[in-house]
């Protein structure tokens, strides 16, 4: 097609760039023919202006429409070419985070320089059996690509792995190696894949180091063959190393370290084994310290020398070994220390007693003195005679160097011999798997031999890797039948041979390293003599005459000649060497001898013979050239390898990865274009676009394209072939025929071809969405004019009446109010003049009053004013009258008190003299006595005197009272006298007022007649609210209760809940673990019986000879033995078996059955725990409940005390009210209407009554509700019974509280009841929990030691403990049994010619019956089981049961079932203990054979499934146990077993069973496994939603339904299937859901384990489509009634991930809603899912990557598992819940078609 049909307006280009490489760019104008410039605009709106190459007129490149961009493949896009390319792979590792991309053969991989969760073993086991196109890109997909190409093609493959230092190779090989190693296992028990692992850290310690572009660079390449048997199992290894970087070992740049193993070597040094060599820190050493940066960023230098050991543990490298190799480690730091010094210009010297060289000699076992001197001095050999030549400081630093550069050498060859020969095996290799770990093209600033080795070697694989893809590409025309054209391709032979040809670069230099005086300038002449003008591929500097440049296929490198000559001799001292040789440190005299003569490091010699290589090995060193090895040169030498290994990889199926560095500073998720170019340049990938853009690289399949552009083409176009059809249509679209090529089952197109289709895809779908916007718009637009037009007359018709109303209304107004104003004035003006008249009125009596209150005032105040003066005058002259009396008395009492104080001196002056005249004298004492007679005689006189006069004296005051009585009395006459004259005035006055009081109190009864009927009307309504709110409380109370009481019981339920999950949780887990267990038992019973056979045939070949299968029940270690043995074979075999005996063997596995005896030990503690925490969970809700309870009667009571203070306030507010009516009553009682206040009093007191009684019938009820909440909580607890009520108070008399109380009394008793109900139905589950409990612990406890210890062991090692310890517990209990069968062998004889006797009589005894034969009975003996007898009748059928399960029993369901245990009853019923023993266990070990050779059908286990199941009902139902016999009928009952107790054997039954579960999920799965992927992801069920998108080299599976394509309908139809055949089997219903659970749990996690690893199935559409699938999935559960199977929620999470790609996902409310919606995704799911959405169509938008991280800063705190995919391996748990069966026994008819005549009831 013309330019200009695509560079028109809008077209996208890509423009060259300095920074960015390539830019993008818009076109603003056509481009026309002609046109030298193009008008642009960039992505940042600048307008600009790029001008065409006048000479080519070479257009810019075009850019891939976006739907194309993100692609898995290269080759899928449109337009080919190195900006397309660079801008998928920046797309897809920067917003994608995705590493990986195919570029046709080739996995492009990006090192994110970060930890990614891409490579655990669920990922491993995704990608295992998948096709390489069908999954997103990975390291997986290409190792399972070429796992599954050397066993479907039978030839050998090679992975070859390339890139820069720093990209990833190493890595990247890793973990190729460990994908093999995962899928294929080993063939032996010797875990050689754990060996192939373990190389890895040796490797790396002794061959990587860091350097400034990786801290884990290879500086070796190799190559590993990983061989394999005709099983594909690998059996052992190979691996191939390729110049070792020697210059390391005593050199390093600024910022690089020397090799791994020095720095662990030093970090080490304090351990007890190292002492004796000197170590000290990395910084002490010359060779350790030049790079100045001895530490890795996140590196234990110590921890990984732990590792290191371990590996060489591992290989078979003893401690001996490994001590000798750090020894030798340690001598090379010690000798770089060892310091020259000069003794003149030509000779040099080191000092006497160098600490460092001591060291070095005394550990390398070599004489101080000869290594001194042979490192300053060299030895010249002429013809005829031999000098020793001192040599100067600088030549003896350089011998030094070469010294242990050439130790080292040897050090790291000898290592990898004997890694190679740990992995060697010595069983026959069938094939092998080679990966090439090799470094990239490399160019640096100063280029040495390093890089033109390096170079050289990717010139050679960058050729092969042409070929091959030539190759490819021409096979694929032919095999479409498409004409061939040869494609121009770059060919890099001339560059090749410039370098290894005759009188090449290498040649050349080999020949002047021969010349006696060659050096790197005379080679550099001979190059330029040579090749310049000769190879235009060689050219020579412009300002050096010491550099020449190459121009590889990658770039142009300049090489400076500098050191060439001698590191291509890599020349060493001989007479160095010849000391080392003398040493006498075994090792070091190893290393240089010949590889022939090497010892194994395990002391042993190695083994020869068994394998066989397809590659090339190069020739052993015969016997005496050894010492001329160092003197071949090292181009030579790499020349050959190299020759080898592509003659290795020429004979292999090569698979491509090219590591990408995508910066140089190690950031992660950083991408680097102009450093991306450079690798995409160098590494192929380009060339691999270049060739595929020079064919046709795009490819689509008829129906991919006729679906993808069916908008396209018009229905006439439309025909039944689709290879016409699209032939008709490509005809008219494009008009260039040589665009595109029909082949056979595919249409080619060449570059942009494609995206031309897209754009006219585009522009037919841009214009039909614009014509169905014109027709919806138009279609909108009329409805909104109608709706419009329709609202405008509606608004104008409400309008205009709204305007006639307001003129009505405001007519009215205006009449009305015409006629307010007239009444309004009217009454204004009358108002005014009333209001003047009473004004004055007013104003006239207040000035009346005011004048006559002035007059009465006057008249007062001068009556008062008088009265005033006649009290002041009166009170004057009495205050006058008081003080001169006061003066009196007060100057009398002066005078007085004057005249006593004269008196008192005489008197004391008198008393002195006395007291003087007594002493003097004494004799007038007697004299004053007498007078003191006589004056007291006086005194009695007086007193005499005294008396008399006081009685003179009273009888004078009552003459003086008499008379003033008298006088009183007349006075009181004279009084009444006056007053008679007013007698009649007062008494009528009197009268005046009584009538006026008698008025006053009748009016007073009246008012307060009428208070006392108010009164009694407001005490009423208040008695009336009062009840109302009571009962208002008494409800809010009621309903308080109820919703506490409700609280609580959903608390309580709650509680119950998630205690009962957790139990069942606990349990489920100890039920899954347990059947684990018995899968991992049934596994390795299955392995011995194998090893058993093998063993068999191998030991025992005798024709005679035949064995039965083993068989192990987990709990009763039930083994078989074959009797059919003679003599001499049980003898010859026990011979073998105690031969094979190994004792190591014994004593290992006696230590792991005493660690499986602690492990038994612990988990049993661990269920006592779980027990004891399931207590205490019960006591702690009892004790909640408790004080629940108790809270809530605290609270009734707390109620009640104050609806009785409020009754007693009513109480006392009567009685005042009762007080006062009667107080009332009195004070009228004479008063007419007194009949009403005994009314009411009567009424009153009534009232007081009723109270009284109410206050009895509430205390009654007070003592019951005590009794009852004693009865209660003595129910409740079982304990003593006491009240959580210490104190009830008195209740009120208000009759409503019983009510109260009788409400609360039902709502006690119906919590009560429920609680009780509730609490047994927790007692009951409870027990129920505890049973099983005590069933799984039981079964644990019954555990063999083994199976408890293995589940912490890895895989390889549990199946190797496992089986070793199987195999010596069965070999001593074999042992054990053969000794007493030889002990019984003569019994057993004697019993059979007995049996042989009897056997007719007891056959004529039994009517017919066939008994057991002896052979049949002790076929499989097993330890016996105690057998408890009964004693019952019984009888039953007897029959040879052998025989019964080759019958094809289908025609009744259970029927072998129901005929195996009436076997048993025969058995029962004859009282036989051994045939009961033998016949159960012929039974397991029977079906157990059944399903050994058909256990891949599904319809086979499914059978007897169903019959084991019913086999074990029957024994319970029939077993007499009365749990089990509740629902028999009383003639079931009757047939119940009367003599033996079976119990132990239904577990043995419960185990078969679910042994027999996990084979059919197992049978199922594998037939489920290959429709789910193409059924639920790849098939469209809905025709025409999602669009095929084109694809790459790497093709997907078709979401087309073609021929022989699992679509949804066969996922359901293979479900019917399912359901049908077990339902027809009589499989019990609840084993059936539980068998779909897992059905649906598998197609969910398969089908979201695909989604999340194809990002091609993450669109909208496609979860359009997923969801659709899951509701068929959906409606199919509810038509078969599983919906409550719990299968639906096991889909959650694909659901949830198919609305996580529908749902909007732009706004933080759309990741609100994400996260809220994901509640059963994963973040890593999420975050998965979100990077992998792809737009199908243009017209969707990709997610951002603000987006994602919004969502996961959203999801940070959640706390789940990082893994990303589903574990599809989880088998749910499963129970067998008892069913019993109403069938009776004795009704079974066994049909005559299946001629079993035989059978006989009895």
């Amino acid at each position: 097609m013309a330019a200009s049909e695509l560079y028109t307006k809008y077209a996208r280009v890509w423009i060259p760039d300095v920074e960015e490489v390539w830019k993008s760019a818009e076109l603003t104008k056509d481009y026309r023919h002609g046109d030298g410039v193009l008008q642009l605009q960039l992505e940042d709106g600048k307008e600009l202006e790029y001008k065409l190459d006048p000479k080519t007129n070479n257009l810019p490149h075009l850019r891939n429409p976006d739907i194309l961009v993100g692609e898995n493949d290269l080759t899928a896009l449109s337009y080919l070419h190195e900006p397309a390319v660079l801008h998928n792979l920046k797309v897809r590792f920067m917003d994608s985070k995705l590493i990986y991309t195919y570029c046709g053969i080739v996995l492009v991989a990006i090192n994110p320089y970060e930890t990614l969760p891409i490579y655990g073993t669920d990922i491993i086991n995704a990608y295992s059996g998948q096709n390489m196109g069908d999954m997103d890109p990975h390291i997986f997909a290409v190792a399972e690509e070429a796992y599954k190409q050397m066993a479907r093609d039978e030839r050998n493959q090679s992975i070859i792995v390339s890139g820069e230092s720093g990209a990833g190779k190493t890595v990247s090989a890793k973990y190729a190696m460990r994908y093999f190693a995962t899928v294929s296992g080993s063939a032996s028990e010797a875990n050689v894949e754990e060996k192939v692992l373990a190389s890895n850290p040796i490797m790396e310690s002794i061959g990587n180091a860091k350097t400034t572009r990786n801290d884990n660079s290879s500086r070796f390449g190799k190559y590993i063959e990983i061989g394999f048997d005709k099983k594909y199992h690998i059996i052992g290894a190979n691996m191939r190393t390729y110049l070792l970087e020697k210059s390391r070992v005593v050199f390093q740049a600024d910022e690089e370290r020397n090799y791994h193993i020095f720095y662990q070597l030093c970090a080490s040094g304090h351990l007890p084994e190292f002492k004796a060599l000197k170590l000290g820190k990395a910084d002490d050493f010359h060779y350790t310290k030049q790079g100045r940066n001895p530490v890795i960023d996140g590196i234990d230098d110590a921890k990984e020398m732990s590792t290191t050991r371990n590996a060489f543990t591992l290989l078979g490298v003893n401690e001996s070994y490994q001590l000798g190799l750090f020894q030798i480690l340690a001598s090379i730091l010690h000798l770089g220390n060892v310091e020259v010094k000069d003794r003149d210009s030509d000779s040099s010297i080191i000092p006497p007693n160098n600490g460092h060289l001591s060291v070095f000699c005394e550990l390398m076992g070599v004489t101080y003195q000869d290594m001194s001197h042979w490192l300053c001095h060299k030895k010249l050999k002429t013809a005829t005679e031999t000098y020793i030549k001192p040599i100067p400081k600088l030549q003896a630093i350089n011998a030094r160097d070469a010294l242990a550069k050439h130790i080292y050498a040897k050090l790291f060859n000898w290592i990898v011999d004997h890694v190679n020969k740990a992995l060697h095996s010595s069983v026959k290799q069938h094939s092998f798997i080679g990966v090439l770990d090799i470094y990239g093209f490399e160019t640096f600033e100063i280029n040495s031999f390093e890089q033109f080795c390096i170079n050289y070697a990717n010139e050679k694989l960058q050729q092969q890797f042409n070929m091959h893809v030539f190759k490819l590409e021409q096979e694929e025309y032919m095999r479409e039948q498409i004409p061939w054209t040869l494609i121009d391709f770059y060919d890099n032979q001339p560059c090749i041979n410039l370098i290894e040809a005759k009188m090449g670069i290498l040649d050349l230099l080999d020949e002047e390293c021969k010349m006696p005086k060659g050096s790197d300038d005379s080679w550099a002449q001979k190059l330029y003599n040579t090749h310049l003008k000769t190879c235009a591929l060689f050219e020579k500097p412009r300002m050096s005459n010491k550099a020449f440049i190459i121009q590889h296929f990658a770039d142009k490198v300049e090489y400076q000649c500098d050191g060439f000559l001698e590191k291509n001799k890599d020349t060493v001292n001989e007479e160095q060497i010849h000391v080392l040789k003398a040493s006498k440190f075994d090792l070091l005299v190893e290393l240089f001898q010949d590889e022939e003569k090497a010892r194994s490091p395990t002391g042993a010699v190695p083994a020869t013979g068994g394998r066989t290589r397809l590659s090339v090995k190069p020739d052993k060193n015969k016997g005496g050239q050894a010492s001329k090895e160092h003197k071949k040169t090292v181009g030579l030498q790499f020349r050959n390898s190299l020759q080898l290994l592509m003659e290795t990889l020429n004979a292999t199926t090569p698979h491509y990865v090219r590591c990408i560095k995508p910066n140089d500073y190690k950031y992660g998720f950083t991408f680097d274009p102009k450093r991306a170019v450079q690798q995409l340049r160098a590494c192929g990938v380009l060339e691999t676009i270049r060739i595929s853009a020079a064919g046709f690289p795009s490819r689509w399949t008829y129906q991919e394209f006729f679906s993808r552009y069916r908008v396209l083409m018009k229905q006439k176009d439309v025909l039944t072939d689709r290879k016409m059809t699209c032939k008709n249509v490509l005809e008219k679209l494009v008009q260039d025929q040589d665009k595109y090529q029909f082949g056979k089952t595919k249409i080619f197109f060449r570059a942009g071809q494609v995206a031309y289709l897209e754009k006219l895809r585009a522009d037919k779908l841009r214009a039909a969405c614009i014509r169905i916007q014109k027709t919806i718009r138009c279609w909108l637009a009329r409805k909104k004019y109608l709706r419009m037009k329709h609202a405008a007359t509606t608004i104008q018709r409400y309008v205009r009446g709204y305007q006639a109303r307001c003129l009505a209304k405001f007519l009215r107004r205006t009449r009305a109010a015409i006629v307010i104003q007239k009444y309004q004035r009217m009454y204004v003006q009358r108002t005014c003049y009333k209001r003047k008249q009473a004004a004055a009125l007013v104003m006239q009596c207040i000035l009346r009053a005011y004048m006559a209150r002035q007059l009465y005032k006057a008249l007062l105040r001068e009556h008062k004013t008088i009265i005033i003066q006649k009290m002041v005058r009166g009170w004057l002259a009495r205050q006058w009258y008081k003080r001169t009396l006061k003066a009196i008395v007060y100057l009398q009492c002066c005078i007085r008190r004057m005249r006593a104080k004269r008196e008192l001196k005489k008197l004391k002056i008198e008393a002195r003299s006395v007291e003087h005249f007594k002493k003097l004298n004494i004799g007038m004492e007697n004299k004053i006595m007498q007078l003191q007679r006589r004056i007291d005689d006086q005194n009695k006189d007086n007193r005499a005197l005294s008396e008399r006069l006081n009685s003179l004296e009273n009888s004078h005051a009552a003459e003086s009272e008499r008379l003033r009585v008298e006088l009183t009395r007349l006075r009181g006459a004279e009084e009444d006298a006056k007053n008679n004259a007013n007698k009649v005035t007062s008494l009528l006055e009197e009268l005046e007022r009584l009538r006026k009081d008698l008025q006053n109190t009748q009016k007073e009864k009246k008012a307060i007649e009428d208070w006392a009927k108010t009164y009694q009307e407001e005490m009423e309504k208040v008695l009336l609210e009062q009840n109302h709110l009571l009962k208002n409380e008494k409800n809010d109370l009621n309903r308080l209760i109820q919703e506490q009481g409700q609280q609580w019981t959903e608390k309580m339920q709650r509680a119950l809940k998630e205690e009962t999950q957790q139990l069942e949780y606990d349990l489920n887990e100890e039920r899954s673990r347990y059947q684990n267990l018995l899968t991992e038992h049934l596994r390795l019973e299955e392995k011995y019986d194998d090893l058993k056979e093998e063993i068999t045939f191998a030991n025992v070949p005798k024709p005679g000879h035949r064995r039965t299968d083993s068989t192990h029940s987990s709990n009763e270690s039930e083994y078989t033995y074959n009797s059919e043995f003679a003599e001499s074979e049980e003898g010859t075999r026990g011979g073998e078996v105690r031969a094979i005996l190994d004792m190591s063997l014994f004593l290992k596995l006696q230590k792991r059955v005493s660690e499986l005896e602690q492990e038994k030990q612990s988990l049993q503690n661990e269920l006592d725990r779980r027990e004891e925490q399931f207590q205490r969970a019960r006591a702690r809700d009892d004790e909640e409940h408790k004080k629940a309870r108790s809270a809530e009667l605290e609270y009734e009571s707390l109620k009640r005390q104050e609806l009785e203070s409020e009754n007693k306030k009513l109480k006392h507010d009567l009685n005042e009210m009762r007080q006062s009516l009667r107080g009332s009553a009195e004070a009228g009682s004479a008063a007419p209407g007194s009949p009403a206040y005994t009314v009411l009093l009567d009424q009153l007191n009534a009232s007081n009554e009723e109270l009284e009684v109410r206050k009895e019938e509430v205390l009654i009820l007070r003592s019951q509700l005590v009794s009852q909440r004693e009865a209660m909580q003595h129910k409740v607890r079982n304990k003593t019974s006491h009240s959580y009520i210490k104190y009830i108070p008195d209740l009120n008399e208000d009759g409503e509280l019983w009510l109260v109380y009788e409400g609360l009394k039902e709502t006690n008793r119906l919590l009560e009841s429920q609680l009780q109900a509730q609490r047994r139905s927790h007692e009951n589950e409870v027990e129920v929990l505890r049973g099983e409990l005590q069933s799984v612990k039981e079964e644990n406890n019954r555990q063999q030691q083994l199976l408890a210890q293995n589940l912490q062991l890895p895989p390889e090692a549990r199946i190797e403990a496992s089986l070793q310890h199987e195999i010596t517990r069965l070999t001593n209990e074999n042992l054990d049994l053969m000794e007493q069968l030889e002990k019984q062998d003569k019994t057993v004889r004697k019993l059979k010619k007995q049996l042989k006797v009897f056997a007719k009589k007891i056959n004529d005894l039994e009517g017919g019956q066939m008994d057991v034969s002896p052979g049949q009975t002790t076929d499989e003996p097993v330890h016996p089981v105690n057998i408890p007898r009964r004693e019952k009748d019984f009888q039953g059928i007897s029959i040879p049961f052998n025989y019964l399960f080759n019958l094809n029993l289908n025609l009744i369901p259970g029927l072998p079932a129901y005929v195996l245990f009436m076997c048993l009853r025969h058995a029962d019923y004859i009282n036989d203990d051994q045939k009961v023993r033998s016949l159960l266990t012929s039974i397991i070990n029977s079906i157990k054979k059944i399903l050994k050779k058909r256990g891949d059908d599904f319809e086979t286990v499914s059978f007897w499934l169903s019959n084991t199941c019913r086999f074990l009902h029957c024994l319970k139902q029939y077993s007499g146990d009365e749990q089990f016999m509740k629902h028999n009928t009383s003639k079931q009952n009757d047939h119940c077993l009367s003599n033996f107790d079976l119990a132990e054997y239904r577990q043995v039954l419960s185990d078969l069973a679910i042994q027999i579960y996990q084979q059919l999920i197992k049978c199922m799965e594998n037939i489920l496994q290959p429709m789910i992927v193409s059924g639920m992801l790849e098939h469209e069920t809905i025709q025409g939603v999602s669009g095929v998108k084109p694809t790459g080299l790497r093709k997907r599976t078709s979401s087309i339904a073609d021929e022989g394509t699992y679509t949804l309908d066969s996922i359901i139809r293979q479900l019917n299937s399912f359901h049908s055949i077990m339902c027809q089997h009589g499989t019990d219903p609840e084993l059936i859901k539980q068998v779909v659970k897992q059905q649906f749990y598998i197609i969910g996690a398969v089908t979201l384990n695909n989604l999340l690893l194809r990002k091609d199935m993450c669109s909208w559409s496609k979860g359009m489509q997923i969801r659709y699938n899951v509701s068929q999935l959906e409606e199919w559960l509810r038509d078969k009634n599983l919906m409550t199977c719990g299968a639906k929620e096991t889909l959650e999470p694909l659901i949830q991930a198919a609305q996580l790609l529908q749902v909007k996902k732009k706004t933080d409310e759309d990741a609100e809603a994400i996260c809220s919606m994901c509640n059963s995704l994963s973040t890593a799911q999420i975050v998965k899912v979100l990077n992998l959405y792809t737009p199908v169509n243009a017209f969707e938008e990709r997610v951002s990557v603000l987006f994602i991280r919004t969502i996961q800063t959203r999801l940070r705190d959640r706390k789940e598992s990082p893994q990303l995919l589903m574990d599809t391996k989880v088998i749910y748990p499963v129970t067998f819940p008892f069913n019993p069966s109403s069938l009776a026994l004795e009704t079974i008819q066994i049909p005559s078609s299946l001629n079993v005549g035989f059978l006989t009831r009895v």
